[in-house]
């Protein structure tokens, strides 16, 4: 009888160190779960206030006063917008009523500046540098494949 009574109360002392066991992990996983929803908490704080400070950022006068004052861009206005034509490849009247003027902002030419129709109330640089004939050629592309003078459609246009 002597076996048995050792033998049972090992396998008691077994479970009680099981339980022992069982209850400290269930604690550690309570305290990391406190831990986790404090730290949600903070996230859903600081991506509250992480869109506020975007909608703040983003509105349209800051943008503007920050494209006057610190990148020096002017607002395109009528008497600063110069249209040219531009020369196709074939010369159909249809293909020339769809290639229309071409707004190319401040200026002389269309090297060194970029520009926008001046109905679109949209910021052009206010100088740029000539002597980069790269640079002259890109701007002038540009130029050509966005700005279009107001009425006129760009050819190749999607709906």
């Amino acid at each position: 009888m002597s076996r048995l009574n050792f033998l049972l109360l090992l396998i008691v002392v077994i479970c009680a160190l099981s339980v022992v066991n069982a209850t400290n992990r269930q604690r550690e996983l309570f305290i990391s779960l406190g831990r986790a929803q404090m730290q949600e908490r903070q996230l859903q704080q600081d991506l509250a206030q992480l869109q506020y400070q975007q909608s703040a950022q983003s509105k349209t006068s800051r943008v503007e006063s920050v494209a006057t004052s610190e990148l020096k861009m002017q607002p395109v206005t009528a008497g600063r917008t110069q249209y040219l034509t531009v020369a196709g490849a074939s010369s159909t009247a249809a293909d020339d009523a769809l290639s229309g003027p071409v707004s190319t902002g401040s200026g002389a030419s269309a090297s060194g500046t970029l520009g926008a129709s001046a109905t679109t109330g949209t910021l052009a640089p206010s100088s740029g540098s000539a002597s980069n004939p790269a640079a002259s050629a890109a701007t002038s592309s540009f130029a050509s494949n966005v700005a279009r003078a107001p009425g006129t459609a760009a050819s190749g246009a999607s709906k």
